[in-house]
């Protein structure tokens, strides 16, 4: 199958050229080629989706531009609490971990959980056990510390944003946005999906967003689509996003665009929720919907030039 395919995402928000400097937006545009690149090789090679996905979101787990791994945003308490997901289109088997604090690649863990556990999900403490036995080092929590994100905090606290409030009044940037996620497509027609973050700035210790959740922030179905979400998690999470594109597709009959564009466009916006997706579908679409003022994103298909981009 010629059409096989990866895409990726780094996050969604308010990401305006006037507050994004031509030395970072080239810092991103470098990072989101590079680990594209290394997706696509390994598609090129005949890697599964399961593989490709979890690789490509544990280099954005190392990369400090995004809001997972080494680079994540602070709780109130100044700590950092990851959460991710990943999912097997073809068995729909899937492995998720939330509420890390000790491991360097939380998607590894999911995937640990996924292969080696009876369970999907896997929390804190237990979680963290889990992986240790499994052959995980521990990290220690200030591991995932930058300035950049210790600035934001102090910035969000000064402001007083922290949660969502049911107002569904929108956040703040620095309170937002910040996920990791990929889907891809192999050669052998398998879909799979993998999200990660480190959820909101100056959130609730203990807060659980949608990237963990299946159907809500990932999910992965070989009957027709493959969805990694970012954004306000809370609405993503009471939408069902990732899920209800399968559905829209599976039952609806919407083609993928419809089906991204009725949940990005409509759905969410409705109940304040602001963010996007990237999705591929069992054909080899690529759609990359999102509602905020950019999304980083980069897809590519098999020996083909791959595509980036922040803005519209």
């Amino acid at each position: 199958m010629s059409n096989a395919v990866i895409a990726i995402h780094g996050g969604a928000g308010a990401i305006s050229r006037a507050n994004l400097s031509p030395e970072r937006e080239h810092e991103y545009v470098q990072a989101l080629s590079s680990i594209v690149e290394v997706g696509q090789k390994m598609l090129e090679a005949g890697a599964s989706a399961l593989d490709t996905v979890t690789e490509a979101v544990r280099l954005l787990e190392e990369c400090p531009l995004f809001n997972a791994g080494k680079g994540a945003v602070f709780t109130a308490n100044e700590t950092h609490e990851l959460d991710a997901c990943v999912m097997d289109g073809c068995s729909l088997q899937a492995g998720a971990v939330a509420g890390i604090k000790h491991l360097r690649n939380p998607i590894l863990a999911a995937r640990l959980v996924l292969e080696q556990s009876p369970h999907v999900m896997l929390i804190g403490e237990g979680a963290e056990n889990f992986a240790g036995e499994h052959g995980m080092d521990k990290v220690s929590n200030d591991y995932f510390s930058t300035p950049e994100r210790l600035y934001q905090l102090r910035q969000a606290q000064e402001a007083g944003e922290t949660v969502l409030d049911h107002s569904g009044a929108p956040l703040d940037e620095r309170s937002k946005m910040g996920t990791v996620g990929a889907v891809a497509l192999d050669s052998a027609g398998n879909l799979a999906a993998a999200t990660s973050t480190g959820g909101m700035t100056n959130k609730l210790p203990g807060r659980v967003g949608d990237s963990p959740i299946l159907g809500a922030g990932c999910y992965a179905n070989n009957a027709s689509v493959a969805v990694s979400c970012t954004g306000t998690g809370e609405v993503f999470m009471r939408t069902l996003a990732a899920y209800d594109i399968f559905a829209l597709m599976e039952y609806g009959g919407l083609s993928l665009n419809e089906a991204c564009e009725r949940v990005v466009l409509e759905k969410l916006p409705a109940l304040g929720g602001s963010g996007g997706l990237i999705a591929i579908d069992r054909e080899g679409n690529v759609v990359l919907p999102f509602n905020s003022e950019g999304m980083y994103r980069a897809y590519a298909y098999a020996g083909d030039t791959p595509s980036v981009g922040i803005y519209r």
